[in-house]
């Protein structure tokens, strides 16, 4: 039922929306490692690609960056399931497809077949950015405003779950079954997504007025793009989230290949970058939804972000002190932490730029321009290290985070983060 102007708070953990939204979060964390992430990378690297090539990876990756572009079909078109409702009736065929096409990786090797492997990946990068369109836009519609920090913490716990298990575990697992194996296990997992689209309830359907296509495309696509453009210092804000996660982005693409010409092994990456960094983002996410909660979106994302830049200034340390099983730590729990802390309040303020209706178009655009720099910029990450060196390589990537801090600092003093926009979504508890 719609909400009410003050209705009764709910416990997150008796509502059984917030259990979705974790195992959504873990289904569209899953695909990740595995074709544009840590996993795949650590494949190459030890089929002994050069870093230009691994570098190139990121690419693979464009989909993410690029996902606003069809999202408005996927808020205006008819689902191939139309029974199950307009976000489930997209999910469960999408997810459907992601499991086959992840499982079809394990049919591949970097070492015969390359081409036909990132062919492969950059379906499986479609169909999880897809999904991520659809899981994003049925979090904003069925939680009210006062819900989405709670709703985004159960989506993002699921999200880092996952990384843990398409990380870690696939790196564990290739010893005693190998490659091709452990990708099939990391298909199967798709059905825990799979599971929570059946159990999932969407809000009610928006009624829409029959109209042919020239209108359709005016208020699927040209209205949520017009309406965005006609908020005060539009550009600087597309500006800064473009920007935004560029210093992550040039020094993650790279993160695999630094620790292996440092001699960790892969079981030092699963155990210390992908399990032990796991618990620190989620430690600083959990820390970053207190501190957006205790100061503010505004402040938070001052603070968090002057922390994520700074943060990179660990892989400089841990470059001069060579293989160092505690400096790694240090690298990974500082740079994971202030990730996690940075996310929670940036996170929150793309939630709040969203207009409800057009959540799956907006969101889209935005969290596209914040994947950007990963998947464009990021892929020359290879080329920048063989030419600078690791340490000189790591300070260029905490430089470029420069530009988006000044801008966020420009924008929050014109203006703070706005409340978004339209009526509040209903909210149903399960």
């Amino acid at each position: 039922m719609p909400d009410s102007p003050d209705p009764p708070r709910t416990r997150p953990l008796q509502d059984r929306r917030y259990a979705v939204l974790f195992a959504l979060g873990f289904s569209a964390g899953l695909p990740l490692p595995l074709v544009a992430g840590q996993v795949l990378r650590q494949w190459l690297a030890e089929a002994d690609l050069s870093l230009g090539t691994i570098g190139l990876t990121a690419l693979i990756g464009l989909a993410y960056a690029y996902k606003f572009l069809w999202s408005p079909a996927l808020d205006a078109m008819r689902p191939p399931l139309p029974g199950l409702g307009q976000r489930r009736g997209w999910l469960l065929p999408i997810q459907s497809a992601l499991a086959l096409s992840i499982a079809a990786i394990a049919l591949t090797d970097p070492r015969d077949a390359l081409t036909a492997m990132i062919l492969v990946a950059v379906v499986v990068a479609f169909l999880s950015a897809s999904q991520d369109i659809v899981i994003d836009a049925l979090r904003i519609e069925i939680l009210a405003e006062r819900e989405q920090a709670w709703g985004l913490a159960a989506y993002v716990w699921g999200y880092r779950l996952a990384l843990l298990v398409a990380g870690g575990g696939t790196l564990f697992l290739v010893a005693p079954i190998g490659w091709g194996a452990a990708y099939v296990v990391m298909a199967a997992l798709m059905g825990v997504g799979m599971a929570a689209t059946l159990a999932a309830r969407e809000a009610p359907a928006r009624r829409m007025p029959p109209m042919g296509f020239a209108a359709r495309m005016r208020v699927s696509v040209i209205e949520p793009f017009a309406d965005f453009t006609h908020r005060p210092l539009w550009l600087a804000i597309l500006l800064f989230i473009a920007l935004y996660k560029l210093g992550e982005a040039l020094a993650g693409i790279m993160t695999t290949p630094f620790y292996r010409a440092l001699g960790f092994t892969r079981e030092d990456v699963a155990t210390v970058a992908t399990v032990f960094g796991l618990a620190a983002t989620l430690a600083g996410a959990l820390a970053g939804g207190w501190l957006v909660g205790r100061i503010g979106t505004a402040r938070a994302l001052v603070l968090t972000g002057l922390g994520q830049m700074l943060s990179n200034l660990m892989y400089v340390a841990l470059a001069h002190a060579g293989h160092s099983m505690p400096m790694l730590y240090a690298q990974v729990g500082v740079e994971n932490f202030t990730d996690g802390l940075a996310d929670a309040a940036f996170l929150t303020y793309l939630s709040a730029l969203t207009n409800i209706r057009f959540t799956a178009t907006q969101y889209a655009l935005l969290s596209s321009l914040a994947a950007l720099p990963l998947r464009t910029l990021g892929a020359s990450g290879g080329w920048l290290a063989e030419w600078l060196g690791w340490p000189d390589f790591f300070l260029l990537t905490t430089a470029a985070a420069l530009p988006a801090m000044a801008i966020m600092l420009f924008l929050l003093w014109r203006m703070p983060p706005p409340k978004r926009a339209g009526p509040e979504p209903a909210a149903s508890s399960g």
